[in-house]
This record gives structure tokens, C-alpha cells and sequence, in this order.
């Protein structure tokens, strides 16, 4: 089921409430008991170790690594599919879809700013406590599906073939090895990306040299931080036209 122009409109705020939700949690605060909570990273490692897979240490620098590297890949999606999109049209709350984008790392897949926010969010649910990572990541996915499915029938109804003939040769969500179309041509705006997407950059910078002391608490107030400036530089960057 499609999402509607409401979700898309405010899916900053519903993107919000979702990690408010994980890393709050209330089940499992309020209704587990003693109301004190772990986080999927030492619950994760514990497990590993547990399981005598790998020694405990091992085990949260396993965590640690994967957790940095979706940062990265995600921070890198994020800023490639902007820059060749356009930040006023990524960030815009309504639908644009004047001409097909077969550019940069939309030759390769339809949605990288999706598949790039997924990615990143599984370095950050490792902070939340395991069921609220769950319900965000889970939560997370069927709302961006949703936003996806949406996002496609308003280009098909924009512009028929075009679209259509491009759906079927560049995959929805799993990135293609090879370009699947020719390049469209497009200016690759780098800085205005960089400013647009600096909650991603931001954090991955801070993840990459602080989570080495496995302090999520020190983490988690780096979440707050970058986002509350990215909503800043987003309030003065470039706003799109209506007529895009």
C-alpha cells in the first residue's frame, strides 16, 4: 500500500517519531519490570560471546566495524544520490517528476537515498535497546516502502514510458554492479549535498572516532547533536521551485 501526500509530506517528522520510539522504547522501560534497558550493542556482543563464537572483545569490535562500515556506505549513498538530485528537490515536501534522473547513482539503483538511510540506520539502532531497534528498523522499512511505492506511481502518472521503461532496468533497492542505463546528463552539486546531508556526515564522523570507547550514551547525544544542526544549515540551503 502506497504511502499518502500527508506521510510524504511530513516523512522528516514521522521519520522522527520512529527514532524516538526505538530508542525510548516504553515497552520495554515501563512494562519489562525494573525498567532499566541495554542497548543492542552490548546485547549483541554478549550474545557472541555467549555463543562462544568469538571472545567477548572480538565480539564488540565485530559489532563496532559493521556498524561504522553502514554508516559509511549510507552517508556515501546519501550524499552521491543528492548531489546529482538536487537537495532543494530531496529535502522539498512535494513530489517532483518533470524528467527521468538516470544519473550518477541513479543508473545503478531507482532509490539510493533510501537504500543510503536504511543502511545508516542500522549503525544508529545499535544505541537503541534490542526491541526498540527492532520496531525502528522494521518500522523504518515498510514506511520508506511505502513512501517507494508512492514515489512510483506519481512518475509513472508523470511520465508514462519514460518511467516505465526505466523501472525495468534499474533495480528498486539492491544497487547493480554495472550502470543499467545511459547517463542523463546532470552537474553533480557536492557542496550543497555535503551542507544538506551533514546529520549523516556528521554523525559518521563522530561514530568513526568515538565509538572506540564503546560509550553510547556519548553516542546518542552525537545523534542529537548532528541532527539539530542539520535541521539548522537545512533551514537556510536553497528551497525548490514549484514549478520543478
Amino acid at each position: 500500500m502506497k504511502a499518502t501526500q500527508f506521510e510524504f509530506r511530513f516523512r522528516l517528522a514521522i521519520g522522527f517519531l520512529l527514532y524516538v520510539l526505538g530508542f525510548w522504547a516504553p515497552w520495554a522501560r515501563y512494562l519489562g519490570g525494573s525498567g532499566r534497558v541495554s542497548t543492542t550493542w552490548l546485547e549483541l556482543s554478549g550474545a557472541l560471546a555467549s555463543a562462544h563464537w568469538l571472545s567477548l572483545n572480538s565480539a564488540t569490535i565485530l559489532i563496532t566495524a559493521t556498524a561504522l562500515f553502514c554508516a559509511v556506505k549510507g552517508t556515501i549513498f546519501r550524499v552521491w544520490g543528492t548531489a546529482y538530485l538536487g537537495t532543494a528537490v530531496v529535502h522539498d515536501k512535494s513530489l517532483h517528476g518533470i524528467a527521468v534522473v538516470a544519473a550518477g547513482p541513479y543508473r545503478y539503483v531507482r532509490n539510493p537515498l533510501y537504500v543510503g538511510t536504511f543502511l545508516f540506520s542500522i549503525a544508529v539502532s545499535i544505541l537503541m535497546p534490542p526491541t526498540g531497534a527492532i520496531f525502528f528498523l522494521v518500522a523504518q522499512a515498510i514506511f520508506y516502502f511505502r513512501l517507494v511505492l508512492g514515489e512510483e506511481a506519481y512518475l509513472t502518472a508523470q511520465q508514462g514510458e519514460a518511467y516505465l521503461a526505466y523501472r525495468k532496468k534499474v533495480p528498486r533497492f539492491l544497487r547493480s554492479l554495472r550502470a543499467r542505463v545511459p547517463a542523463s546528463p546532470a552537474t553533480p552539486q557536492w557542496l550543497t549535498s555535503m551542507l544538506a546531508e551533514s546529520y549523516y556526515i556528521g554523525y559518521t564522523a563522530c561514530f568513526s572516532i568515538l565509538a572506540w570507547r564503546y560509550n553510547a550514551y556519548l553516542l546518542v547525544k552525537c545523534v542529537i547533536i548532528c541532527f539539530g544542526a542539520s535541521l539548522v544549515i537545512r533551514a537556510i540551503l536553497p528551497q525548490a521551485s514549484k514549478h520543478d
